[in-house]
């Protein structure tokens, strides 16, 4: 009593829990289970065992695979065809792209997007006029819509920045075999561009070029030339609804790796994109059991010979 709270609190005994912190006293024993320290525990002992660090050398032929355009899912697949002793799974891959050893090598820069952290798939906007008083993608025969029958192909066109002016790509798949064609436009008249399609598909037999799927952008309105010119049929997605033919969507998206919006579409030769075609050609895919699409091409081109003799 009497005295000041100052002198009160200055008495070490008087402050509650002031003597486990005593420096004359040991520190209590710390148990139990610390969650960062666990985790950087695990992720050392991954990092030792992980198959791309104990091997280099499939390490470096994962990387040169995803120098030549293959994704870590075509890598993989093809290992498991080609039965190798050492395989990874695509998940792999990506881990170690995205792993610590893989960022200080910066090893996502191989990867089909280069993107720096994996993110869900995004979505594309469409802002075009249409056409109308066509034939409805919903009348497409099953046969062709379930890729029972070759010679049905998709079609788009690849735009790239306005400053670089009117000159477009074609792009060009075969619905079953998912071979590839990619021709050069000088604007987007429609004429010109079926005119193209008619030049390019016109030495295939005629069981090869049955039909193509548009969309409606205007740039596809001269589509009866298809008929007069090669006999081939036009079908058509929804208003708004380029998905529906997905097959050429997703191409493109591969084609952008090596034709980006920044590309300058006046200096592409038709030589350049047909070393483009002879990649993603040459290129195994999940959906043909990691057969490549010149591979299953030129396979059904061999039956269609085989009849008519």
């Amino acid at each position: 009593m009497g005295r000041a709270c100052s002198s009160r609190s200055a008495k070490p005994g008087r402050l509650k829990g002031f003597s486990a912190l005593s420096p004359t006293r040991p520190l209590p024993e710390l148990n139990g289970y610390y969650a960062l320290n666990a985790q950087g525990m695990y992720q050392k002992r991954r990092a030792i065992h992980r198959k791309m660090i104990v091997h280099p050398e499939l390490k470096a032929a994962i990387e040169d695979r995803l120098k030549a355009g293959w994704s870590p899912k075509q890598i993989a697949g093809r290992m498991r065809l080609e039965r190798h002793p050492i395989r990874v799974s695509h998940e792999t891959i990506y881990r170690f792209a995205y792993s610590k050893d893989g960022r200080k090598e910066q090893f996502y820069r191989h990867l089909p997007e280069h993107r720096r952290r994996r993110r869900p798939r995004g979505y594309r906007k469409h802002n075009r006029a249409h056409i109308f008083d066509v034939q409805s993608l919903s009348n497409r025969p099953e046969r062709i819509s379930e890729r029972l029958e070759f010679g049905h192909w998709e079609c788009d066109l690849m735009m790239f920045r306005k400053e670089h002016g009117k000159v477009n790509v074609t792009s060009l798949v075969e619905r079953v075999s998912r071979f590839t064609v990619v021709m050069r436009n000088e604007d987007r008249q429609s004429k010109p561009i079926m005119e193209a399609l008619i030049q390019g598909l016109a030495p295939l037999p005629a069981d090869a070029r049955q039909s193509i799927t548009f969309d409606r952008g205007t740039e596809f309105s001269a589509w009866q030339r298809l008929k007069d010119g090669i006999g081939a049929d036009a079908w058509f997605c929804d208003p708004q609804a380029p998905y529906q033919k997905g097959t050429v969507e997703n191409t493109n998206n591969r084609l952008r790796k090596y034709l980006p919006r920044s590309t300058e579409p006046t200096a592409l030769t038709n030589r350049y994109l047909k070393s483009i075609c002879h990649r993603l050609n040459t290129t195994p895919r999940k959906c043909l059991d990691f057969r490549t699409p010149a591979e299953v091409f030129e396979s059904k081109l061999m039956e269609i010979q085989n009849r008519l003799e």
